[in-house]
């Protein structure tokens, strides 16, 4: 049986990248399946040295995130008690308003981020929803002139593209192109519309503390510097926008997946010193879900390194951890973490580099 500490070995040898590498994803959407498998090669061959990637050839309109950053600032804007109206614990599935210092991450303290969250748009009288699912139900929108239009043709587009990486990141693990389509059929994908205020005087504050994406992956669209991403060496490596570029990042549930062949990558954001609008998309699959790790990656030398979730059960969990409001309620008995919660931070690089540090 292969250890822990050999497998973090293997990961750090095959991982102290330096730069995030570039993935032209216009090969995955060509009807021939010979053009398909060759560009899931590349990516694939990204994810593993890095579990984060700038995506190029992704087909998504540049307009599409030029109105994202208008509609993020106009709503930014908004004086504070407007903002709050919206407060994301005023909802009952997780959307809207996010002020500073709500969200914090493992070991983090109070960051300086404002978020705007929203997801799959349902109606209160979905299946789902009237069964009481945690993060699935209807979103909250401002009252801005095309706000909810332009965010939700951002919101279409880009989850059309995921589902494309689905398919090539299937491919890439040599299993069949379609294998994880029937897991995406109503999933608590989350969009987040970040922003980061303008602070000439901070000269090494927390943008957001260090941590991985709870999902399957995270498609990012940044406005200025700002991201590092550790590489296998526990080093933390710049990760500034390129032009016309998706950040792509693998999340805990793809690591669970491929027992660790991905691995979900560590990132944070450091040293904002300029406004900065972030939108990552995280894409996740249907909340009843199980994901363990497949078959192909098991072996008598290669165990399991991880216990089944359910996606959704996680993604919950991880929530309630990390946000105020939801941290107020466990207090008070009102909510309850799901059996078999993990703790925050508990996939990833640095939670292998804590596991084998001295």
């Amino acid at each position: 049986m292969r250890s822990t500490r050999a497998v973090v070995s293997l990961a750090r040898a095959r991982g102290a990248f330096q730069s995030l590498p570039v993935v032209d994803g216009a090969g995955l959407f060509s009807p021939d399946p010979a053009v398909r498998r060759r560009a899931s090669q590349t990516l694939g061959d990204a994810t593993r040295q890095a579990g984060f990637f700038y995506l190029v050839g992704h087909g998504v309109p540049p307009a599409l995130g030029e109105r994202m950053v208008r509609q993020a600032a106009a709503f930014f804007a908004l004086p504070l008690e407007q903002k709050l109206a919206l407060h994301i614990g005023r909802s009952a599935n997780h959307r809207g308003y996010v002020p500073p210092g709500e969200e914090a991450f493992y070991g983090g303290g109070r960051d300086r981020k404002e978020a705007f969250d929203l997801a799959l748009d349902l109606p209160p009288d979905d299946p789902a929803v009237v069964a009481g699912t945690p993060m699935l139900g209807p979103n909250v929108w401002p009252d801005l002139p095309g706000f909810k239009a332009d965010v939700q043709s951002y919101y279409d587009a880009v989850f059309a593209l995921g589902r494309r990486l689905l398919r090539g990141f299937a491919l890439a693990l040599d299993l069949p192109e379609e294998s994880f389509d029937a897991f995406v059929t109503k999933p608590p994908s989350q969009l987040r519309l970040v922003h980061y205020p303008f602070d000439p005087a901070d000269a090494d504050g927390a943008g957001i503390a260090a941590h991985t994406d709870y999902e399957c992956f995270t498609i990012l669209l940044p406005t200025a510097p700002g991201l590092e991403v550790m590489n296998g060496a526990g080093s933390w490596v710049d990760a500034p926008p390129l032009d016309g570029a998706f950040v792509v990042n693998v999340g805990d549930l793809m690591e669970i997946w491929t027992n660790g062949t991905f691995v979900a990558t560590s990132h944070r954001v450091r040293a904002v010193r300029e406004e900065r609008f972030s939108f990552p998309l995280f894409f996740c699959c249907d909340y009843h879900t199980e994901v363990a790790p497949l078959p192909l990656f098991v072996s008598p030398d290669r165990p399991p390194l991880h216990a089944p979730v359910r996606a959704g059960e996680h993604l919950y969990a991880q929530t309630i951890q990390s946000f105020e409001y939801l941290r107020t309620r466990l207090a008070a008995g009102e909510i309850a973490l799901p059996s078999g919660a993990r703790p925050l931070s508990s996939l990833g690089q640095a939670a292998r580099h804590r596991e084998t540090a001295p």
